[in-house]
């Protein structure tokens, strides 16, 4: 699975800090949104599909620790990792404990924080694996796709669309987020240019009317068996 697979979310009141983050970690070819307090982090999770959150823990408004014991309150399950200069043993422990899955301290590597944020992925998403969605089976590691053990050719557009989907089997996505979040597009775009990629898809899958993958008027697409 590509980083541009994965939505990072970036709770950080810094500015320096941030800018600094969102650089890095684009640059490494992770889709990354950031916010400035807690509050808003809980809000862009309601909102927005994300795959792990850092979080800084003295931020106004709402601060990380609060954020993360909402997250996991409301049953949000992706990774959490505390990026904060509170470094006693008793902060990393109640950091722990508040639900987060990792805590790096400030000041850090960068490379130090990638391969965090790349363990945490691998061990909640399994990357490597395969996806599956009734007959279609995705080879996450090769980037191979087949249906009913046949392989099928698809282009890479097609196929990042396909495991977007899959990856959020059960809910409806909607075609800004797949512009944004598939393609790295954040600008006025002519979102029924996804309606050709769909059809080629579903034909190169040989799927029937709204099989496995359902156009849903008005909003986007949902993978469902």
């Amino acid at each position: 699975m590509d980083k541009q697979d994965f939505t990072l979310l970036i709770a950080e009141d810094e500015e320096e800090i941030a800018v600094f983050l969102v650089k890095g970690l684009s640059e490494e070819g992770y889709q990354v949104h950031r916010v400035a307090n807690g509050k808003d982090a809980v809000s862009f999770a309601e909102k927005n599909h994300v795959d792990l959150a850092l979080l800084d823990w003295t931020m106004p408004i709402m601060n990380g620790l609060e954020a993360c014991k909402l997250l996991r309150d409301k049953q949000f399950t992706f990774p959490i990792v505390f990026v904060t200069a509170k470094d006693t043993v008793e902060d990393t422990v109640e950091g722990l404990k508040s639900g987060a899955n990792d805590y790096i301290k400030k000041p850090f590597h960068f490379s130090e924080l990638l391969a965090r944020i790349e363990s945490q992925l691998n061990m909640h998403y399994k990357i490597g694996a395969l996806l599956q969605l009734g007959f279609i089976e995705i080879d996450t590691a090769k980037h191979l796709v087949y249906r009913s053990e046949k392989l099928v050719s698809l282009t890479d557009k097609e196929y990042h669309m396909l495991a977007y989907l899959i990856r959020n089997k059960g809910q409806v996505c909607s075609r800004k987020k797949i512009i944004e979040d598939v393609w790295d597009i954040h600008f006025e775009y002519d979102t029924s240019v996804l309606d050709v990629h769909m059809n080629a898809l579903r034909k190169k899958l040989n799927l029937q009317r709204n099989q496995l993958i359902k156009t849903i008027r008005g909003s986007g697409f949902i993978a469902e068996e």
